[in-house]
């Protein structure tokens, strides 16, 4: 935490952060996007292959809350799929984008 003495303020400090540490947050991770009409959309099955915008081992785009947060590479664990982040984006970067 801290290098700061044990003080009441760094108690409160402490219970403050405690408090956020369980509020529940949506991640996302995003491999690419692409607009398809109604009528695209309605003829896709089984095996077809849908072009993203993406370029193959361009960065994931991860989001937290809808908000980019980082960007990533995709990784199997277990054999279930998940991301390293490679690109923590910058609070500069964040305020940038939502203006």
């Amino acid at each position: 935490m801290s290098d700061r003495p044990d003080t009441a303020e760094n108690a409160e400090e402490r219970k403050n952060l405690e408090f956020i540490l369980d509020i529940p947050l949506q991640v996302t991770v995003e491999l690419g996007r692409t607009k398809l009409l109604v009528r695209d959309v309605l003829q896709l099955n089984q095996g077809a292959v849908v072009e993203l915008t993406k370029l193959a081992g361009e960065p994931l785009d991860i989001f937290v809350n809808s908000k980019l947060v980082a960007r990533g590479e995709a990784v199997v664990v277990n054999e279930k799929f998940g991301v390293r982040l490679v690109d923590i984006v910058s609070p500069n970067e964040r305020v940038e984008k939502i203006l």
